[in-house]
């Protein structure tokens, strides 16, 4: 889940590192007649009541656990055999610190990973996740030069930028990222949604950047998105598996079936969406 009230980062936040583990490949569907999503405004409701008193959770727990599911996703998609080179493109807020917490667990898994973070944020919680990916030498990109000189190599990028409290059109330095990585042609995970996509309504008009933009493959976090609907990439997955029975009946969600020790649960693209 997004977790996207941004002011909700307890300066005390501290990042945990639960075990990085990767999972098999083998490709199971969770079977949903309908694939039911949460609108912005559902995502924010929920987030606040995970992370209330009652609700037990912190953001850093959320970050990890999104980033993890996240991690999983890549090597469903693309096993370090296949290719070890993935950049994260990572965005100023949440979708972004969830990537760092996917690049800590893909350098693990024995992943290339490398980062270009170009509006990094000051909070605690970002700063941990700094600080642990320079402990293990995972390289943070410094120039719009670095990274496009990266992304001529790269195996697979994954989306970090913006999550689903994002409002079109993308701006400044975000649009040239986005851009490039568009026209690389190489293939992408976008994280919860394709940046440039607005949460109910998808991609934008055509005069915008991102108009075009079509990922291979989408991992939503706790729950799909209404925008969902519009994704027409090779695989979508549900990340985020700690919500109770009860939550997820709250908030009228069909939780997947995860298989095994997986984070992730497979759904059929072009499923029907409902909106919560």
């Amino acid at each position: 889940m997004r977790y996207a009230l941004r002011s909700f980062i307890p300066r005390q936040a501290q990042t945990l590192a639960l075990p990085s583990l990767p999972i098999p490949t083998g490709r199971r569907f969770s079977k949903m007649t309908t694939l039911k999503t949460l609108g912005a405004q559902k995502a924010a409701e929920l987030d606040k009541e995970l992370m209330s008193e009652d609700g037990g959770f912190s953001i850093d727990q959320l970050m990890e656990l999104a980033g993890l599911s996240v991690s999983q996703a890549v090597y469903k998609v693309h096993t370090p055999s296949e290719g070890k080179n993935i950049l994260i493109a990572c965005g100023p807020g949440n979708n972004g610190g969830d990537g760092l917490v996917c690049a800590r667990h893909l350098h693990h898994y024995g992943y290339s990973p490398k980062i270009y973070y170009p509006k990094p944020t000051n909070a605690a919680i970002f700063t941990g996740l700094q600080k642990q990916l320079r402990h293990l030498h995972v390289p943070f990109l410094s120039t719009p030069e670095d990274f496009t000189a990266e992304l001529a190599r790269a195996d697979l990028v994954v989306d970090a930028l913006f999550g689903f409290s994002f409002k079109p059109p993308v701006r400044a330095p975000f649009d040239k990222i986005l851009s490039s990585i568009i026209s690389s042609k190489v293939p992408v995970l976008a994280v919860d949604i394709p940046s440039s996509w607005d949460v109910e309504s998808g991609p934008p008009s055509g005069e915008f950047v991102g108009h075009d933009f079509m990922p291979e493959y989408l991992i939503s976090l706790t729950a799909a998105k209404p925008s969902a609907k519009f994704f027409k990439g090779k695989r979508h997955f549900i990340g985020g598996r700690f919500l109770s029975q009860d939550v997820a009946a709250k908030y009228g969600l069909d939780l997947p079936k995860y298989e095994g020790v997986d984070q992730i649960a497979e759904v059929d693209v072009g499923a029907p969406v409902e909106k919560l």
